[in-house]
């Protein structure tokens, strides 16, 4: 049996990231845009698809493309805001000043 990648979209009407399995909706990670930075405030995944990694997948993808796009991260979700902790390669998306707001400075890494 063979399952399709999920795929994550930006879609900037709605100012989210979508992921998508087979054509269906997972799940998304909705944001705001204020010039050069994006505040991530909400991440679901739908019930019938938890399990499977697919947040990680989306907030890792959305993180890749606010990098690409040299955005700064403001992790106002506390799942994007714990992915940013256990992944310290993310955490120089947020600001150094606002890091400690969000409880991400540094000590997580070390640990």
């Amino acid at each position: 049996m063979e399952q399709t990648d999920p795929k994550v979209a930006d879609n900037p009407e709605t100012r989210r990231f979508e992921i998508t399995v087979d054509g269906v909706l997972a799940g998304f990670a909705d944001y705001g845009l204020d010039g050069q930075t994006i505040s991530f405030t909400h991440t679901e995944i739908d019930s019938s698809f938890e399990g499977r990694g697919l947040g990680s997948v989306l907030v890792r993808a959305a993180l890749d493309a606010a990098r690409d796009a040299g955005l700064s991260v403001l992790p106002y979700c506390p799942f994007v805001r714990r992915y940013i902790a256990r992944h310290p390669e993310y955490l120089d998306l947020v600001p150094a000043d606002r890091r400690a707001r969000f409880s991400l400075d540094g000590d997580e890494a070390a640990g």
